[in-house]
């Protein structure tokens, strides 16, 4: 966890840039590459997918990522290889998860945090792990050294605001909209007013994203308060964009990162 708060520290003013992609995608090598290419570029962290069947909070895009990688057989064994990979090339670097609640629970929580910390994970967003029920996840999450991080919706009350503030560590992820993940044209300008309420919570700092698409979103999402941006779907299409063409893809994953760090100043990492 205090990966994230020397990140936002050595970066002061500049805005974070956190890409994200679904491990194991198009395969599992690949993958590895593809990580390697969005540090390349200037991510300041990572987020990154394990493969699961069902990603109800993601649009097409990453729905068809996730596909594509287990269809290459590619599923959490593959996933935490990856992980144990970059975290022993990039020992300060922070990397998160953002997956659903049937991998966590399908076994055990222990189970699941276990080897996300010995993977060197060092935060987990349950997407569809709804808040109220969250704090015995939360519980084990932390005693193996992992953040819980939860989303703060545009249409979220200020009780609720003050919940997610209280159980979040490392960063809070606040989507721009309602609706799933995906590329959008222009972002929420009313996202302002909920990442000021959930500063006066007391909140971690807030990272933005879904529609997050363009160099232009970055310089955005800092001018909202936000102190970093997530990007996914626009990463992923890269991916699709250039399957049966391995280098290409690499290429334009690393440059679109590269021109979305730009816009977000340089930091002090």
């Amino acid at each position: 966890m205090r990966r994230y708060s020397r990140m936002f520290a050595d970066l002061g003013p500049a805005t974070a840039f956190v890409p994200f992609l679904v491990l194991g995608d198009p395969d599992a090598v690949t993958s590895l590459e593809l990580v390697r290419a969005l540090i390349r570029g200037g991510a300041d962290a990572l987020e990154l997918g394990v493969p699961f069947s069902d990603p109800v909070a993601d649009g097409p895009v990453i729905q068809a990522a996730a596909t594509r990688a287990l269809a290459s057989g590619a599923g959490s064994r593959e996933a935490w290889s990856i992980l144990r990979t970059i975290r022993a090339e990039n020992p300060d670097l922070p990397i998160g998860l953002l997956v659903y609640a049937n991998l966590v629970l399908h076994r055990s929580a222990a189970s699941f945090y276990q080897a996300a910390g010995n993977s060197g994970v060092d935060s987990v967003l349950v997407a569809d792990l709804p808040l109220h029920e969250a704090a015995p996840v939360d519980e084990i999450a932390l005693e193996h050294g992992i953040a819980p991080v939860h989303i703060a919706p545009p249409n979220a009350s200020d009780e609720k605001l003050s919940a997610i503030a209280g159980a979040s560590r490392g960063y809070v992820y606040v989507t721009s909209r309602p609706g799933v993940t995906g590329v959008d044209d222009a972002l929420n300008e009313e996202s302002a007013g909920l990442i000021a309420r959930l500063k006066g919570h007391g909140a971690p700092p807030a990272l933005l994203g879904f529609g997050i698409s363009r160099p232009a979103h970055v310089a955005q999402a800092a001018r909202l308060g936000a102190s970093g941006a997530i990007s996914g779907s626009a990463v992923v299409r890269r991916i699709e964009q250039h399957l049966g063409d391995t280098p290409a893809m690499i290429a334009a994953v690393e440059k679109f990162v590269r021109e979305m760090k730009t816009a977000g100043g340089t930091g002090a990492r």
